[in-house]
């Protein structure tokens, strides 16, 4: 009898892999320690679901694999258990990829900027392949990509969180990037070192032809990104002679020109850099110069990354909440000059937030919110602390002045008061619309 498939962790990467691997054969057995909604149409596919709780009996079957989601940590008491029998343990990612043999991938991992190139570089995908689709950490399960496509071929923009490449055994792509590295998921990671270690697992199966993109400006990137088994390419924003690089205002990959740096509308250098890591994945992936070209002048950047929401009496409100991070929070604090109004904080991550002291000339007043928000009297000289995000905008909105910017940056995960930073974007957007509404009457 064929061993089973155990699945651990129900959410959307989870049953999406189940119904995958049912459809392909295997005995698939799914648990979560949460009700799952749509059990009854998992069981009239043939697979085993047990919620409310993961029963001790799962430990008793001998499986092929067990994949886990990425979400869940290894040292979680069922998942421990598998890894110690010697059980392979692997993320949807993988067991995707061994399922959708035609798919064809750019993998994009690294603390900062991530679904910045993934969306970007998507686009530039799908402007010559119809088939080319964005998945991974960007929220689409490869899995849904590998159920609606099946056999077909397509070009895959696959953004891939250490989480996940942990999880990996064969997963190969053809061009791939570390967009940079900083402290991150010191709360999952048992240290900094192993955190760092498991970005460069993404050209691990690589051969001589395939891309790797190495950011040199990095020096944790230069340091950690060692035997690399395929080509790679040097990425600088500072050294014209690097391989990707701008040279009198033009971005080229060696000596082919990509795009014209001022015909991005994206604030920031850091985001040039995104734009020109996916561009070059973009041409590695067979896209053309003219279209890359076409979709730099035409992108108007990621949702909670930056994004503009409105202005208010003079004052300019952006949503960043996709600053989960320190260095992300930097990133888009070095966007503005100056006369920001911070809106920050959320859950402790264990992480060093005395780095952003060098932006208390940039941050005119902070007002901190969550778990962490004690801590942010420590860091910039004008701060208040409240309870919620909604009571630190009214704050903010008393407060600044016209030609002023709000600015939402909370440097840390939404997981103390919300889902998700998808969540926290969206209500801090809702917040600032009633506002922008009411002021307009």
């Amino acid at each position: 009898m064929t061993k089973p498939v155990l699945l651990i962790g129900a959410a959307r990467s989870g049953i999406a892999a189940a119904r995958l691997l049912a459809g392909h054969g295997e005995h698939v057995i799914l648990t979560d320690m949460k009700s799952i909604e749509d059990k009854e149409a998992l069981e009239a596919q043939g697979i085993e679901v047990y919620d409310n709780g993961h029963p001790e009996e799962l430990k008793e079957r001998d499986y092929k694999f067990v994949v886990k989601n990425p979400g869940i940590p290894y040292r979680a008491p069922l998942v421990a258990y598998f890894v110690e029998k010697g059980v392979p343990v692997y993320t949807e990612i993988e067991t995707a990829y061994r399922l959708a043999p035609n798919f064809e991938y750019a993998a994009v991992t690294g603390t900062d900027g991530k679904t910045t190139i993934t969306t970007l570089l998507c686009e530039m995908l799908k402007s010559e392949d119809p088939n080319a689709r964005a998945a991974g950490n960007i929220g689409i399960p490869l899995s849904e990509c590998a159920l609606e496509l099946g056999d077909a071929h397509a070009k895959i923009a696959l953004e891939l969180s250490n989480f996940q490449l942990l999880g990996i055994d064969t997963f190969r792509p053809h061009v791939s990037v570390v967009s940079n590295l900083a402290p991150d998921h010191l709360d999952y990671m048992n240290s900094l070192e192993e955190y760092y270690q498991s970005k460069f697992r993404i050209y691990e199966n690589c051969s001589k032809d395939d891309v790797f993109i190495r950011n040199i400006d990095d020096e944790n990137i230069v340091r950690y990104a060692v035997n690399i088994p395929c080509k790679v390419i040097d990425f600088s924003l500072k050294n014209p002679d690097a391989d990707l690089c701008v040279r009198d205002g033009e971005v080229y990959l060696c000596d082919q020109r990509l795009f014209t740096a001022s015909d991005l509308k994206l604030v920031g250098d850091f985001n040039l850099g995104n734009a020109m890591m996916a561009a070059a994945m973009a041409f590695y992936m067979g896209i053309s110069q003219s279209a890359i070209e076409d979709v730099i002048k035409n992108f108007k950047g990621v949702e909670h990354r930056i994004e503009y929401v409105d202005t208010i009496n003079g004052v300019r409100i952006y949503n960043d909440s996709k600053a989960t991070n320190t260095h992300s929070a930097i990133a888009a604090l070095s966007s503005f000059e100056g006369g920001v109004h911070l809106l920050a904080g959320g859950k402790n991550k264990g992480i060093d937030y005395t780095v952003l002291k060098d932006y208390d000339n940039v941050v005119k007043h902070c007002y901190a919110f969550g778990q962490i928000g004690g801590l942010f009297p420590e860091i910039f000289s004008n701060t208040t602390v409240v309870e919620t995000m909604e009571q630190a905008l009214d704050a903010a909105l008393a407060n600044a002045k016209e030609g002023e910017v709000i600015l939402l940056c909370p440097a840390t995960s939404s997981f103390d008061q919300f889902k998700s930073y998808e969540q926290r974007g969206e209500i801090f957007k809702a917040l600032v619309n009633e506002r922008a509404s009411a002021n307009r009457q």
